[in-house]
């Protein structure tokens, strides 16, 4: 059986889309750590991210760049932190979340989501962002 993210590239399962290729897919984590708060996975469903060929790996690192630039033209922050932790979803699959501080970095704190027309709005302008600078 596919997995929760595989079923989230095949549309089984709504997402907010940011970006896609032919290899990649990136939505909003739906209980974000901070505002913006995305995931970007390869489309083939492999557990462990060192389990990647090295193309495979350097190909989502450089979607995840050029998400993380779409994303920081439409949420205020400083920066974009990059996390990598694989024990919560069994398909690698990096984090991309907004920094103003490093507390916005931290797993444990209460989530706050936010309401599904506010996350559709948002992932609307990042994907129109991504498209228009690829």
């Amino acid at each position: 059986m596919a997995g929760i993210f595989t079923r989230i590239i095949q549309g089984e399962i709504p997402s907010y889309k940011l970006a896609e290729d032919e290899s990649h897919f990136a939505f909003l984590d739906i209980n974000p750590v901070s505002w913006g708060h995305a995931l970007v996975v390869p489309k083939t469903e492999v557990d462990y991210i060192f389990d990647l060929s090295a193309d495979q790996l350097s190909g989502l690192m450089l979607f995840a760049q050029k998400v993380a630039r779409a994303i920081e033209q439409e949420v205020p922050c400083l920066r974009i932190g990059i996390s990598v932790i694989g024990l919560e979803v069994p398909h690698a699959h990096v984090h991309l979340i907004p920094l103003n501080s490093m507390a916005d970095m931290d797993f444990l704190k209460p989530r706050q989501p936010r309401d599904a027309s506010e996350m559709k709005l948002l992932a609307d302008k990042v994907l129109q962002r991504f498209q228009q600078n690829h």
